[in-house]
Order: structure tokens, then C-alpha cells, then sequence
């Protein structure tokens, strides 16, 4: 059967007091859009409007050094149910010195029968700065959709030169809906977000987004410049309002349009 392939690269320069475009490529079902701002703003997008068994998206983004480079997408990312084998998402993030990149993608839905394997892999060096959410959401609540039988494998490494940092991995197989309704879990939660902020200002941040945070997620300190946060919530829209004011308040006020549409 016929499969999505996509490729995108895209990195970002420091052009006098901005930041401005470097190399751009894409390749099959990736394309990508660009806000106008002082900083290179890339919205991505699948052009395939979803990922199933086979299907494999990759995607390479460099903010150079004393460069600004945020990339979201256009709408939520969905996987649908595979009929053989799994999806596959790789994205690969370099942060060179002085440069912030911000990887703020939307909701990924799960649907009934979907497999995925994602990665996420970040290269920073001594200087650079990085803020990433993954927000999933399990199923179309609204629908009455129930999760029972899905592959789910996330992993993320984050590395500063060349050592790591922060090593993250998830395994979610079979009845969701079930795992996720015992207490000690989630609480029959059906959304989740994991987010990394690493920059010198991180712990001044702390006090102010644990303060925001509902009862059922937790941001705490890592390292003194590493901030960490788990969230999980009823549905997307707890998730992402709860989600907002934190990706404002570290994105200093440059979360995507995207987001709020």
C-alpha cells in the first residue's frame, strides 16, 4: 500500500538585531508556512492529514547561533488506526550557542487501533536555550471514542554537548482507556503533556507556573536551569487551558497564533 514520507530541514541565522531564515528544505508530505515576526515562526504541516502503519515523517530544525527559530504546526497531529506496521515521527532539534529554539507542535490525537513510535533527539551547546511541550490527547472524548487496543512509544533525549541531559521514554500498548482509569495513573485523565524548559532563567520561573498548575500536574527543577513539567487533564481542552499561560509565560509572550485558533 502506499505510504506518507516526509522530510523537512530548516534552520535559522542571526541577520543584524532579528533572526532570519538559513537553509529551508522539504520533501513529500511535509510543507511549511512562515509567520511574519522578528524571528524565524515556522507553522508545519502534513499535508497527508494524518499518520497510520508505515507512514514516516521526519524532521531536522537548527537554530544558529544568536538565532530565534520556533516551530509549531498547523493543527493537531493525528494517528489513525494501522493496518500493518507503525508510524514513525522523528524530529531532531540543534541549538547552537545563544540561540533559543522553541518546538511548541499541537495536539497529538490518538485514535482507536493507531501505532507510533515517536523520537524527539535536542543537541544544545553550553549557551543555548530550549522549550518543548508534547501534548497527546487519547481519543475524541466528544465522540465517545474509546482506546483499546494502540501502540504508543515516545522517546526523548536531550543533550548538551554531547552529554545528556534529560532521557524520557513512554510505553503505551493495548486498552488505554482501562490503564488510564486506575487511580494510581491517571485517573481516567484523557490528555497528557510533558514539557522541558532549559535556559539560565528557568528556577525564577518556577514558583509562579507551580502556582498555576492544577492539582493533577507538577513542574519541579531538574537542574538549576532544567524546569520540568508533567500535566495530565479530563480532555484537550483542560489540557491546553491549562497549558497556555505557561507557554506565554516562557515564550515570552511569542506562543504561535496557531495555537490559540
Amino acid at each position: 500500500m502506499p505510504r506518507t514520507v516526509g522530510k523537512l530541514s530548516l534552520s535559522s541565522k542571526e541577520v543584524g538585531a532579528r533572526s532570519g531564515l538559513d537553509q529551508f528544505r522539504t520533501q513529500g508530505a511535509m510543507k511549511a508556512l512562515f509567520a511574519r515576526s522578528n524571528d524565524v515562526q515556522a507553522i508545519l504541516i502534513n499535508t497527508s492529514g494524518g499518520l497510520t502503519g508505515g507512514d514516516t515523517l521526519d524532521l531536522n530544525l537548527t537554530a544558529g547561533e544568536n538565532s530565534q527559530l520556533t516551530a509549531t504546526t498547523q493543527a493537531a497531529e493525528r494517528a489513525y488506526r494501522a493496518q500493518s506496521g507503525m508510524a514513525r515521527v522523528t524530529t531532531h532539534l540543534t541549538v547552537h550557542d545563544n540561540a533559543q529554539l522553541n518546538w511548541l507542535p499541537q495536539e497529538l490525537i490518538l485514535f482507536e487501533g493507531s501505532a507510533l513510535h515517536r523520537t524527539l533527539k535536542a543537541d544544545l551547546t553550553e549557551n543555548a536555550r530550549l522549550l518543548m511541550v508534547e501534548p497527546v490527547v487519547f481519543g475524541r472524548t466528544a465522540m465517545g471514542e474509546t482506546l483499546t487496543d494502540i501502540q504508543f512509544h515516545d522517546r526523548i533525549d536531550i543533550r548538551r554537548n554531547g552529554t545528556p541531559i534529560y532521557k524520557d521514554g513512554l510505553d503505551l500498548n493495548g486498552d488505554m482507556t482501562q490503564h488510564l482509569a486506575r487511580r494510581a495513573i491517571g485517573q481516567g485523565a484523557g490528555a497528557m503533556a510533558s514539557l522541558v524548559y532549559i535556559a539560565p532563567d528557568a528556577e525564577a520561573h518556577l514558583k509562579s507556573i507551580q502556582s498555576q498548575l492544577p492539582p493533577t500536574a507538577g513542574a519541579s527543577l531538574r537542574e538549576p536551569d532544567m524546569l520540568v513539567l508533567r500535566m495530565i487533564a479530563a480532555d484537550s481542552f483542560e489540557l491546553r487551558r491549562s497549558l497556555l499561560p505557561i507557554l506565554d509565560r516562557l515564550s515570552r509572550d511569542g506562543l504561535p497564533t496557531s495555537w490559540r485558533l
